[in-house]
């Protein structure tokens, strides 16, 4: 159910009905991509790969002990912009998350929404902060990818185009020829709200618990979701015979 208490069916229906084309997070609506490949050990592992080569002094302790391993890549590309080190430790974690897909767990109706949005007509796209590489390999492998492809953008070498720049939102918008005001975006962060408000593109936020939906309120996400259940619903509603 929605998290909204002022007529959330029928919010969730307009907000669902103006969309010609749907920008979809990856790790958070679809998948949990480290589900049971502990995101916590790749960020103990980056740690301990640096302070191997003598750069324990790039990270401050709270991102030492941070468990998000997109934390760690973000300070050291801070501290060392556009350097080899941030270009092998992307490489790094690219690999990290390439290994996760074989045991990341789909978000539930995840699948069917996506096929069902897509059958309808609605063109969809992946906006993400994960390497494009492991997007890809995930839809694959669930027979989702002509659903998206080829408009998969995800982290590239220069970091400073992450979520919460706007930048991938925007390339999926001008690929697919999308009007902005006809286009939402799911995701699961404060991150990937402000990215698209940045670029003029509704929000509908997913919640697979009470932090994250207490996170996406506080950045002033309006509309947020608990299950994708209504959401599949409602876009069922939109292809089923008059």
């Amino acid at each position: 159910m929605t998290s909204d208490t002022s007529d959330p069916t029928e919010g969730l229906r307009k907000l669902i009905e103006l969309a010609r084309f749907v920008l979809f997070d990856f790790d958070g609506p679809i998948c949990r991509l480290f589900a049971r490949h502990s995101a916590v050990g790749v960020a103990r592992e980056q740690v301990r790969w640096l302070e191997e080569r003598g750069l324990r002094g790039l990270l401050t302790n709270g991102v030492r002990n941070d468990p998000d391993p997109q934390v760690v890549l973000r300070a050291v590309d801070r501290r060392r912009p556009g350097s080899d080190l941030v270009v092998d430790l992307e490489e790094r974690l690219t690999h990290e998350e390439l290994t996760a897909v074989d045991s990341a767990w789909p978000t539930e109706y995840a699948d069917a929404l996506i096929r069902t949005w897509s059958a309808i007509g609605t063109r969809l796209a992946i906006t993400t902060n994960n390497s494009p590489r492991a997007a890809i390999r995930y839809l694959a492998g669930r027979g989702l990818i002509d659903c998206f492809a080829p408009h998969i953008y995800g982290r590239t070498q220069d970091l400073r185009l992450l979520k919460p720049n706007p930048y991938c939102v925007r390339r999926a918008l001008s690929a697919m020829g999308a009007d902005p005001a006809g286009s939402l975006m799911i995701g699961d962060t404060p991150s990937d709200f402000h990215a698209a408000r940045a670029a003029g593109v509704h929000f509908l936020g997913y919640a697979r618990d009470a932090r994250k939906e207490g996170l996406l309120r506080e950045a002033g996400a309006d509309r947020v979701v608990t299950s994708l259940k209504p959401v599949l619903d409602v876009v069922y509603g939109l292809g089923a015979p008059g």
